[in-house]
């Protein structure tokens, strides 16, 4: 075993799939491994010497500190799970331990602690239970930040709920988060399209049918008001719900009283109600395609969730977040995007808004091998073009794009260099860079 005297303690913490650091008796970071630098987005030159908490921003750093735990008691603190914040605002979830770390006389110089990344695990429990918490919505935006903010007090209310928003802004997400906030989390989550159905099908599967209802009601068939029975009804897109089936719904939230098909009585069903839809139920009413009744029964509480084109600031961390879920899910490392393709991204429309976005990502992952994702990974519709003989403002040399890229992100920044870069997805170097082949490709 001599060879290992040969090998130095930070080559084999570097060797180390788990986030390792160490801290002084102040909490400056003496020490900070390859993995963790991997992990938390922040370099180990930018993380030596500086305060544990700057680094992390963790959930337990407001006072429930594990490795402070750990000094006190003198002893380890282990499996602790808990998320910090990444530079760029994404949120990841990790188990950690901690240790008091002593010296060759055995007394206390300062802490260690190590962290697993679980962002690969709880995605894949989430896959499997559909589990959702108001942490899983990511927004720098102000306006939807405070929606996000009164979420527990909508869930503990027990209140119906009304989401209104364009397609693709996370409506159900919303309404998952809501019901995983709320008493009710340990019963069902049941969402229904109500644009997805014929009427008659439509009917049968919201209050269920008797057997001998119709033709084929060879037996009895619960609706999805008593499956959801003690918990949660999402009805998506209420706005295409025929008139008819409105006066059932109404009924069922007034008297929580259900009529399957058939039936000779009614079923009393306890169930919370959260309704969606992306059309002006307002104008419906007016225009009598929407009841006024169940409108104001519905509208008790209302959010109304932005577009992805209201929120922009929002595209970078989301895109962030897509690409490490596909790493996830499909075993790739792609590092993130090229500047060009965030600068494209940010001055798209987004008629899809957020689900738009994810498929994006998804479509990307398929063509680009590794590395990071560049405009011939995007999809047909997202290249730039000419216009009226006018080059778009994606045209030209890629050295120019990227300048462009990196200089509006500099603007959005009002000149933080370290902010753009982490906007960015590159070095303070590679920044300086592109800006230096901007600027000479312009004198050129």
């Amino acid at each position: 075993m001599s060879f290992l005297r040969d090998i130095s303690c930070e080559h084999i913490m570097d060797s180390l799939a788990d986030g390792v650091f160490t801290v002084d008796l102040d909490w400056n970071i003496t020490f900070f491994n390859r993995a963790a630098s991997a992990i938390t987005g922040v370099t180990r030159a930018e993380a030596l010497g500086r305060k544990c908490w700057e680094v992390f921003r963790s959930s337990i750093c407001d006072g429930s500190c594990a490795l402070k735990a750990a000094l006190e008691a003198g002893e380890g603190r282990g499996n602790r799970s808990l998320f910090f914040v990444k530079p760029d605002g994404a949120k990841v979830p990790i188990s950690i331990s901690a240790a008091p770390l002593r010296d060759r006389r055995g007394k206390t110089v300062g802490g260690v602690e190590t962290f697993r990344d679980l962002s690969a695990l709880r995605l894949m429990q989430k896959k499997l239970g559909a589990l959702y918490s108001v942490d899983d919505i990511l927004s720098r935006s102000p306006a939807f930040q405070r929606t996000l903010g009164i979420l527990p007090q909508i869930a503990a209310s027990g209140s119906t709920v009304l989401i209104t928003g364009e397609s693709g802004t996370g409506k159900e997400l919303v309404a998952r988060a809501i019901h995983n906030l709320s008493q009710r989390s340990g019963k069902p989550f049941v969402a229904v399209n109500c644009g997805a159905l014929p009427e008659n099908l439509l009917e049968s599967e919201l209050f269920g049918h008797k057997a001998g209802a119709f033709t084929d009601a060879k037996k009895d068939k619960p609706g999805r008001f008593q499956t959801a029975d003690g918990g949660t009804l999402f009805l998506d897109e209420i706005g295409d719900m025929p008139l008819t089936l409105q006066v059932k719904i109404l009924r069922a939230l007034q008297e929580r009283v259900i009529e399957p098909l058939g039936a000779v009585a009614g079923v009393p069903v306890n169930v919370r109600v959260i309704a969606a839809t992306n059309r002006d139920l307002e104008d419906m009413v007016a225009r009598q395609g929407f009841r006024s009744d169940l409108y104001y029964r519905l509208n008790v509480v209302r959010l109304a969730l932005p577009s992805l084109r209201q929120r922009v600031e929002d595209i970078p961390l989301l895109a962030r977040h897509f690409i490490e879920r596909q790493n996830a899910l499909t075993g790739k490392d792609i590092a993130g995007l090229a500047p060009e393709v965030l600068q494209l991204l940010m001055r798209h429309g987004f008629p899809g808004n957020v689900r738009e976005l994810e498929n994006i990502i998804e479509y990307a992952f398929i063509l680009c091998p590794g590395g990071r994702i560049g405009l011939e990974h995007l999809p047909e519709n997202l290249a730039p073009r000419e216009e009226n003989g006018q080059s778009l403002p994606f045209s030209g040399t890629l050295k120019a794009i990227k300048c462009r890229a990196a200089a509006e992100a500099l603007s959005r920044h009002n000149g933080r260099v370290m902010a753009a870069c982490r906007e960015l997805g590159v070095s303070k170097d590679t920044l300086r860079r592109i800006l230096n082949q901007g600027e000479q490709a312009a004198r050129g």
